[in-house]
């Protein structure tokens, strides 16, 4: 009790904030002081060689740059499986303009990071750093994207974290399902994996990333995008791309749609499952359709550690099964295609009536069992979701590069939250139609002995 006086004071002076401010005459100046310049409008420039440049001043303190290639796994052949996977990991390999220490000690150096991730239709690679060391950063980047070695010998040391890469991924069951389920749906392109394949780990020669790269990582299927950098600066930057292939490039296949399934029996006692029809390609008039349909069904907690009880899918479920469960929407657009349907996680014994259950709540809104009332609240969620996404520089610097390598253009936030509030009540009934009568496709793991087959569903 001795230290309680000393506790007491210490208390008060830390609640001096608590306390009355007094009130402080403004000055007809004041509001006239700007903290930092406003932010300039978003240019977009395109070089005859087909590269793209995207820039945003904003003033900020930091600056981020990423360059974005339209390649990913979708590009490789049976021959060449898992090269996009091995490309993620080799960002810091030797190039020839800079060793593999140099790179990492350099952007280490400025307090600046050097990231890179890539999907079934693009590899990223991003920088940021304080703005006065953007050409220092930026001669890094230059050198991973345009000048790679792949040294036989790094190369080789390298595809040992394939594997470790490929299971730390893996220890979420969502992303086998996933990957299985783009296995079952198509018949080639986005079939393709995104982590490479068990047999194909040290089998990946620097020859095949030489030949991927040189079909791929040419100027007309790039994009250089910068936040927090003027655009002027940004276009002395793409003069270095302008020693690259130009062109467009390797032409990659048509996704084809073919409907299948594929089933992991593991024992687990939870079963995750996944079916699906196909949806809407990216920019096709169906693809806000079935985004606002995705909301209306349940896209997952919007209260965080809360329930779903308030979405058409659980209250669907609910009533078929009392053990616990989770069932949310689907729906993931490419350039050609897109997935769209329900996922649901359930104890192995209840999983055929938490499908079952799931799938009609899906068959209820094709009937027209939504009322504008829910839309309306959908698209609502479905903005603020987006408007939230590209608050982020991160979140704003993915979005323009990947709208600008599909279009070479970017849409403005308040255009697309425009075009959401564009989707009828009709719309929404018509994507769900879709794909209750399109061909289905599945994905399931765990112990699967109560979980039906496409078939039976």
């Amino acid at each position: 009790m001795r230290g309680f006086p000393v506790a007491a004071q210490s208390l008060s002076k830390r609640f001096y904030s608590l306390k009355v401010a007094p009130k402080v005459k403004s000055s007809p100046t004041a509001a006239k002081v700007k903290l930092s310049p406003e932010s300039e409008d978003l240019e977009i420039t395109k070089l005859p060689n087909g590269l793209v440049i995207a820039s945003l001043e904003n003033f900020s303190p930091a600056s981020r740059i990423g360059v974005f290639i339209k390649t990913g796994s979708r590009y490789e052949t049976t021959s060449n499986l898992g090269t996009a996977h091995l490309l993620r990991l080799a960002s810091n390999l030797t190039t020839k303009g800079a060793s593999s220490f140099r790179i990492t000690r350099g952007i280490e150096a400025v307090g600046g990071s050097l990231s890179v991730y890539s999907t079934r239709e693009k590899i990223a690679y991003s920088v940021e750093c304080l703005r006065d060391y953007v050409d220092t950063v930026m001669e890094y980047l230059l050198n991973v994207t345009t000048a790679s070695e792949f040294r036989p010998w790094e190369v080789a040391d390298l595809q040992p974290k394939l594997k470790v890469d490929k299971a730390i991924a893996y220890q979420s069951p969502q992303v086998g399902v996933l990957e299985n389920l783009h296995a079952a749906a198509y018949k080639n392109a986005l079939a393709n994996p995104l982590y490479c394949p068990d047999y194909r780990v040290g089998k990946i020669t620097s020859e095949q990333l030489h030949h991927f790269v040189q079909n791929n990582f040419t100027s007309g299927r790039m994009a250089l995008v910068g936040i927090g950098v003027k655009h002027s600066d940004l276009k002395k930057v793409a003069e270095q791309f302008l020693n690259i292939r130009s062109g467009a490039g390797a032409s990659g296949a048509k996704a084809v749609y073919r409907g299948g399934e594929i089933r992991k029996q593991n024992g687990d006692s939870l079963v995750h499952a996944a079916v699906v029809a196909e949806g809407a390609a990216v920019g096709s008039a169906e693809a806000n359709a079935f985004s606002v349909l995705q909301h209306v069904l349940g896209a997952g907690p919007l209260v965080k550690r809360g329930s779903c009880v308030t979405s058409k899918l659980s209250q669907a479920v609910a009533k078929a099964t009392s053990q616990p469960f989770d069932a949310s929407a689907f729906n993931v657009n490419y350039s050609d295609s897109g997935l769209f349907g329900i996922y649901t996680i359930s104890q192995a014994a209840n999983t055929g009536e938490v499908i079952k259950a799931a799938l009609n709540q899906v068959k209820a809104v094709a009937q027209g069992g939504v009322t504008d009332a829910e839309v309306t609240t959908a698209k609502n969620q479905l903005k603020a979701n987006y408007l939230m996404s590209v608050e982020t520089a991160q979140g704003l610097l993915n979005e323009i590069g990947s709208e600008s390598l599909v279009s070479g253009t970017h849409t403005s936030p308040s255009a697309v939250a425009q075009k959401i509030d564009s989707v009828a009540t009709a719309d929404v009934v018509n994507a769900a139609k879709k794909f209750v009568s399109g061909k289905k496709s599945m994905a399931a793991s765990g112990d699967l002995g109560n979980t039906p087959f496409l078939d039976e569903l």
